[in-house]
């Protein structure tokens, strides 16, 4: 079980106040620009197996009633930071598709060069009455495999050092949706009775980011009450190894603490 400041200040600041408002702002209006919203993003990867052909997908927004010249998207490669025009678009809302291979020659990169856990970044730069701004809204598409459902279930080895324990737990699908997948046995691991599992996760089927339901796995943890489960983490579709990271709670103590759990196929 683990451990459970003067008036002589306010006058200068008056005065340094008093003196900003007099000094015209040398970057212009602050606080006008338009800021575009990106949505519905599916798919969110580019597959590795398809390089030539894979694309993402989404929605650009801008606020209703904002006006705006055009939004320029803008492309980067890995921790490259020169950005490379991939596209623009002037009618809003706009619905865009960048396809990887001219993504990448744009950017300047060969198809053959690109590799699983590669990504690509996209920003977007808004010009609206004649100013450019560049978007909070970014998007990081990772190069990976395309989903697989026989690849996200099965036989898996647990292992997490922290808390610690490893063993074999099974992973099935829900019949109904395979992005729905239930653990069975990871309060088995540490020899408590899982009487209460499984352990349900969602994968997001756009970007293989993992969420999870709390759940309560065992009714005792040798007598200190039920071990409960929650966390979220990220599904790798190339191998089927999950890395989770894993709120673990018992009883009246509360969170013991996040622990990193990987799952690797048996």
């Amino acid at each position: 079980m683990k451990k459970i400041k003067t008036i002589g200040l306010i006058i200068t600041l008056i005065m340094i106040s008093i003196s900003c408002e007099e000094l015209p702002d040398p970057a212009g209006l602050r606080g006008v620009a338009v800021v575009p919203g990106i949505s519905d993003l599916n798919p969110g990867i580019f597959d590795s197996k398809n390089l030539q052909n894979s694309y993402i997908e989404f929605t650009v927004e801008i606020p209703e009633g904002s006006s705006v010249e055009k939004i320029t998207i803008l492309g980067s490669f890995n921790d490259n930071d020169e950005d490379a025009v991939i596209m623009e678009v002037t009618s809003f809302p706009a619905n865009v598709r960048i396809v990887s291979s001219d993504a990448a020659q744009k950017i300047g990169i060969a198809i053959d060069d690109i590799v699983n856990n590669d990504f690509f970044t996209f920003e977007l730069l808004t010009t609206a009455g004649g100013r450019a701004t560049l978007s909070n809204a970014v998007l990081i598409i990772p190069v990976a495999c395309a989903f697989d459902g026989a690849m996200a279930i099965g036989s898996y080895h647990a292992i997490e050092s922290g808390w610690p324990f490893e063993g074999d737990v099974t992973i099935t699908a829900d019949p109904d949706d395979p992005y729905t997948v239930y653990v069975s046995g990871l309060a088995n691991l540490d020899d408590c009775g899982e009487d209460l599992g499984p352990f349900v996760m969602h994968i997001n089927p756009a970007t293989f980011g993992v969420t999870t339901e709390a759940k309560l796995l065992a009714s005792d943890y040798y007598g200190y009450g039920g071990i409960t489960y929650s966390g979220s983490g990220v599904y790798n579709s190339c191998d089927g190894s999950y890395t989770l990271n894993i709120d673990i709670s018992v009883g009246d103590y509360g969170s013991q603490g996040i622990f990193v759990f990987n799952l690797t196929r048996n």
